[in-house]
């Protein structure tokens, strides 16, 4: 590694454990991985939603692609912020989730609108403004654009699932779709 890469990987181990996924490639630019790590830092652990739709829309974003090693690295993490094995299941069926929240099925309608129509009805956006902020819609529009772009990366350059690691959903196979 260069000098720059090596700032970049102590700063991503620091923050995040390890350079693992998507961050191994991203490092090849350093001035991308630098821009894009501050904005999944960001998207992840300080917007301001709240922490399971801050996962939810890395759920959403890592089904829409088909991002299987994104989608491992971080169910864990959406069970332990409170969204429900069911919903997980659903989204993984490409399923509607049953959520027994108004407020997050709302949310889930408006990312999942965005990511399958490539734009957001006024029924849609007028429900999701009746639930959340401006601040809050930025952010999660911004974390759908990001997490997309991690996903777009990891399967472009073919980070496939950990090791030992159960495919997540039922159409996908590594790089195969059945």
């Amino acid at each position: 590694m260069t000098a720059r890469q090596r700032e970049l990987a102590d700063r991503i181990t620091a923050r995040r454990g390890a350079v693992r996924g998507p961050y191994k490639v991203w490092l090849n630019s350093p001035e991308v991985c630098e821009r894009v790590e501050a904005l999944g830092a960001f998207v992840r652990f300080e917007s301001s939603l709240p922490e399971h739709l801050r996962l939810l829309t890395l759920l959403i974003a890592c089904r829409a692609f088909d991002a299987q090693y994104s989608w491992n690295a971080h169910v864990g993490q959406a069970l332990a912020a409170g969204i429900p094995q069911q919903v997980i299941d659903a989204i993984a069926r490409r399923e509607r989730p049953p959520f027994g929240d108004d407020a997050d099925r709302v949310f889930w309608e408006l990312c999942d609108e965005l990511v399958r129509e490539h734009f957001v009805s006024d029924a849609a956006f007028a429900r999701a403004r009746d639930h959340f902020t401006a601040e809050q819609l930025v952010d999660a529009i911004a974390s759908l654009g990001n997490y997309t772009m991690l996903a777009m990366c990891l399967n472009a350059f073919e980070v496939d699932l950990q090791p030992g690691v159960e495919p997540p959903f039922p159409d996908v196979r590594g790089y195969a779709k059945d």
